[in-house]
Order: C-alpha cells, then structure tokens, then sequence
C-alpha cells in the first residue's frame, strides 16, 4: 500500500503488504479526504500471503505471541481466550494433515463452520499451504451445499456438530470429495475424521508456501439473477485491497497502521457470519492482520446478546448490519443506562441505515456510524470515515483511498452530479498504479467475468450493478440494483436459487421472487407462483406451508418465501423471460399505497 520513501515503519509494513498513507498519523479535519487519496500509494509485494500477514508474523514476534487471537464464546460454556501462538501452532498441525490427506497448492477446501477458534485455524491452515478456503455457511441446505461443493470440485470439507449431517448427505453428490474433518467428531459418533485427533498426529511445525500476490486464496460464490451462483475467485492481494476501507470504517482508532507492531486495547466483534465476505474480509481477516483480538460468538443473535458480548469483552470496534443495529434500538432505547460500553467505532453495510438509526448511534452509544458499500468480487471500496471526512447518513460515502470510484453510464462514461449510474471501480487508482481489491475472475465463468468489465481489459471499470448518485460533495447516494438481486434483513438474495428450487415442488409450474417492502427488515423474500394444472386452485394456506418447508429444507433459511402469492401467469418478455421488475414495482406501489399503521406484517 502506502509508504514514505524514509519512514522506517511504513517499510517494515511494505515487507508484509500494508496500507498506510505517505504522510504522519491523520487527524480530524474536515478536508482531509483529498489527502487520503493524493498522498496514498499501493505497496504490494510479489509474493503475499493472507495467512502469513494474519497470523504467522505475530506468533514469530515475542510480543505478540501470547496475545489473544480469537476470544471463543458460545451459549453454556465459559469463554476461551486463544493466542496467536495456539493459532499458528495449531495451522500447521492442520496444513500437515492435510498435505497428508493429499490437498495440494490450488486445492479448494470447503470450511462450513460458525464463528469460533477452529474456523480461524481452518483459514489460516488452507491459506498458508496454497490451497484455496471456500467458506460455506452453517445456514446453507443440502441443495445449496451440493451444488457449491460439486462445482468448486472441493476436496476436503471441514464441519462441526452444526454442519456434518448436510455436508455428509450430499458428499455423494461430489466425486472430488474424498474426506471430511469434524470438530467433535469422535464425541458425535460420527464416521467423519475427528478434528482433535487430527492435530494430535502432527507436527506443529510447517513450511509455508511462498505464494504469489495474485494467486486464489478464497472462492467465495455469490448470488446471481440468473443461472447458479457464481465463484468469485478471491486473490491474496486482496485483503490489501480492504485494508484503507477496514481502517476508514473504523475511524483509524486502534487500527493504524503505523501502530501495528505495538498490542493495543482494540477488539473487535461482528456478528456477520465468518463465511460470508462481511464477516471474513471486513472482520477476521483485517482484525487478524493487524494483530488485534477478534470475538468469534457461535450462537443466535439477539440485542440481549449483542450488548452483553460488547460490555463483557470490552468491544471497541464493530460491524453491525442494519437490521441488526434496528433491532438493538428497539430492545434498547438507552443501552448505556444498562451496559457499560467501550464502543470507538462501527461501521454497517447491507442496506441503508437510515437517519433514525444513525441518530441512535450518535446519541445512545456515542458514536457516528460509517456505512460503507462493497461487495465481493470488489470489496471494502466505498464509505464513510467520520474522524477523516464527515459522514453523512443514508450516504454510501466516498471512494477509500486507493480505489478510482465513479457512477457511470452504459456507456463506461461517468454521470453528471444527480444522474444516476452504476457505481464502478477502475482497475487502475488514481496515480495510475493497479488496484489490488479486484477479484481475479469467477470460477469457470469466463463469460461472467468479461460481463463483469466495462472497456479495455488493462485498463477497465468493473461494474458494481449498484445504482447510485454522486452529489456535488462526491458523496454516493444508492438507489437500487441494476439486476434482479436484493437484500432482505441484510442478506444478499438471488431469486434464480429460489425459483429452482420452487419449480422442483410437484404443485409449481412457475415462480418469481422479488423483494416485498418491510417497515422492519427492509425487504422480504416474495414468491409469486403459478400452480401446475393438476394443482390448480389449490393454492392455500397449507400448501404455502408446504412450499415454505420445502425451501427451508434445500435452501439457507433467510432464503424461504416469508410470503407466496398464487397467480394464473407471470409476466413475460416477448422472449419468454420472467419480467421480475413489474412484479417488484407492483409490490412497491402496494406498500406506498397502503394506508399508514395499515401495512400487513411480515411473517
């Protein structure tokens, strides 16, 4: 990232790949976002590795050593504390397993875990022997797994108690599969291989393997408005890429990169699930790089929960979704009257915050909250920094340093002020140097891909399919997706996965899913179906049931239909393509024109 040419830190940061500015440590003035990107230079080395930066150089240094890595928490047991050297110790036991068990450079390994110490480990594991991590939520289905693991060609999974029985009821739908490790396997009966014993087998030493800057690191797979999900095939240069947003978000408190060698007070806590690109990327990976203890919560969310794990461990910094701040505010009208909170800085993204919400922050937890934008194939590019730039609620923000931010037309030419556009970022910065943030491509996609780019393939602007407007200030202002996907409660949806899966219900002949405007939540997920002829007219409460069921059962349980309205037909385009967008404004004019107090809760 950054360095100044005679800054003895900046240097040691330029060894591991950082991001720091050219200029001393910042300070709150109102102007000082054209120095962030003026004065900021990328530093990325040729050989990088995320695992190495996250975990290994810490467990090397005596100071940091014996500091705490994870903070291990779950309902009905006492919290752990681990240490970077545990962490280190215990990835190398890992990596020579499964150098063992076969899993060579470029392998994708399969980590379906929840928040706690083992997935750290897993990451750290995967990462630094070349493979590649696939994270896969512990919420994921049968149907949603088999299809990740078969097209990913994942060798080995890694589960827990959580998600064994689904990852073992389809692994004989992925011939690449060949084993499976389990947490508490041998506790569970289970005939997967047991995680302790394992360990226990190998040597805690391991020689990491010197991967390149732009080598795969995760696949993430994303959803899509058509088609099945998509791989985003994640570089390690990446987690470089998010650091300027990681440290903007969180107000540079406790995170500054000149600062990094030295333990401070920071901890951080999110409740974004760690398979997920806000809950890796924006979470563990930036927290571990900075040497920092992360609170890793395997267990439900509630506002209860949130505020007792923020009091009891002293949480500085967290990642809050919308809906999960909407609901703390609710519980909690004044939770500093109830929980002594050390709060310094959070940062939200999913959907827009809202002046209420912003409002609750700044007056009820003491803290001007900064939304950021992003997504995975281009993460962390977006937002607010409230101690550098004012941050203004409901704003996505502006660009971080070290990415070229525009709204552009279809064209590839940026809009005028108050023209809507969608929201891209150029490979290059603004010194014309390559952003590291980029994805290197979705697996086994190229077509995507190139879809993906607008202009010359060196030199091009890769397409968000957010919508937005830039005010005179350069602030972004969102205002919807470009394609069919959307958020509800802060989830990414992807109504193809939905409708296929509906479709495969004997009574479906059809279905559209669209989001239905929620006063709580945001949006919901909405099914529109159309009954096969041998069901016609059938279409009740009971088979809603039905049907609900049936996506629970294959599908991530966000994913289900919270509501299923029966139509004859659906409106299509002359070339027999679901019209999605007349359902999704008809049921905006419905909420709009619903008498207030009046709108029908969600279910």
């Amino acid at each position: 990232m950054a360095s100044s040419q005679g800054s003895d830190k900046a240097q040691r940061g330029a060894r591991n790949g950082s991001a720091n500015r050219s200029a001393s440590k910042p300070t709150a003035v109102p102007n000082a976002y054209a120095g962030l990107h003026s004065g900021f230079r990328w530093n990325v080395p040729t050989r990088f590795n995320m695992a190495e930066v996250c975990a290994r150089r810490w467990a090397a240094d005596p100071v940091h050593a014996d500091q705490t890595a994870v903070i291990a928490c779950a309902p009905g047991v006492p919290d752990r504390l681990h240490s970077y050297a545990e962490l280190q110790r215990c990835a190398n036991q890992l990596s020579n397993a499964l150098d063992a068990l076969g899993v060579q450079r470029g392998d994708r390994v399969a980590i379906v875990l929840p928040q706690r110490f083992e997935t750290a480990v897993a990451y750290m594991a995967v990462l630094q022997m070349g493979a590649v991590g696939m994270p896969l939520s512990q919420l994921f289905g049968p149907e949603a797994l088999a299809y990740r693991l078969h097209d990913s060609e994942a060798v080995v999974a890694i589960c827990d108690a959580s998600t064994l029985q689904a990852v073992q009821s389809v692994s004989h739908e992925c011939p690449a599969l060949h084993t499976v490790i389990a947490v508490d396997a041998a506790r569970q009966g289970a005939t997967a291989l047991d995680w302790e014993a394992v360990l226990a087998q190998e040597p805690d030493s391991f020689a990491q393997v010197q991967t390149f800057a732009d080598e795969a690191a995760v696949l993430i797979y994303t959803s899509g408005t058509t088609g099945n999900p998509k791989g985003a095939l994640i570089p390690h240069r990446a987690l470089i890429g998010n650091l300027t947003g990681f440290v903007c978000s969180q107000n540079w408190f406790g995170f500054d990169p000149f600062d990094a060698s030295v333990p401070s007070k920071a901890v951080f806590w999110s409740p974004a699930d760690w398979a997920w690109t806000g809950g890796l990327m924006d979470a563990l990976l930036p927290t571990l790089y900075f040497g920092r203890p992360i609170v890793g919560y395997n267990g439900r969310f509630s506002p209860q929960v949130a505020l007792e794990l923020l009091e009891r461990h002293g949480v500085t910094h967290t990642f809050l979704f919308p809906t999960a701040l909407k609901a703390i505010m609710k519980a909690f009208p004044e939770p500093r009257q109830q929980f002594q909170l050390q709060l310094q800085a959070i940062m939200s993204a999913g959907e827009a915050v809202g002046d209420a919400v912003f409002a609750y922050c700044e007056q009820q937890l003491g803290i001007t909250l900064n939304e950021m934008f992003g997504q995975t194939e281009i993460n962390y590019i977006v937002g607010n920094c409230a101690r550098l730039y004012p941050a203004r609620p409901g704003s996505m923000g502006k660009g971080y340093p070290g990415h070229r931010v525009e709204v552009i037309d279809d064209a590839g030419r940026p809009c005028a002020v108050g023209v809507p556009g969608d929201v891209a970022v150029h490979r290059l910065d603004i010194h014309g140097h390559p952003d590291p943030v980029f994805f290197l491509g979705y697996w086994k996609n190229e077509a995507a891909t190139r879809a993906k780019f607008t202009g010359d393939p060196a030199s091009s602007w890769c397409r968000t399919g957010d919508l937005a407007v830039r005010d005179a200030d350069g602030y972004l202002w969102y205002q919807g997706r470009a394609d069919d996907v959307f958020k509800a409660a802060g989830y990414r949806i992807g109504p193809s996965e939905i409708e296929n899966c509906l479709v495969k219900h004997p009574a479906v002949a059809n279905a559209a899913v669209v989001p239905k405007p929620d006063a709580e939540r945001g949006a919901v997920v909405k099914a529109y179906v159309v009954l096969a002829p041998d069901h016609a007219g059938r279409g009740d409460a009971a088979l809603v049931q039905a049907l609900q069921a049936h996506v629970k059962g294959k599908l991530a349980p966000y994913e289900y239909p919270k509501e299923i309205e029966f139509v004859d037909a659906l409106p299509m385009t002359t070339t027999g393509k679901v019209q999605r967008r007349v359902l999704r404004l008809q049921e905006e004019a419905r909420y709009r024109d619903a008498p207030a107090g009046n709108v029908a809760p969600s279910a």
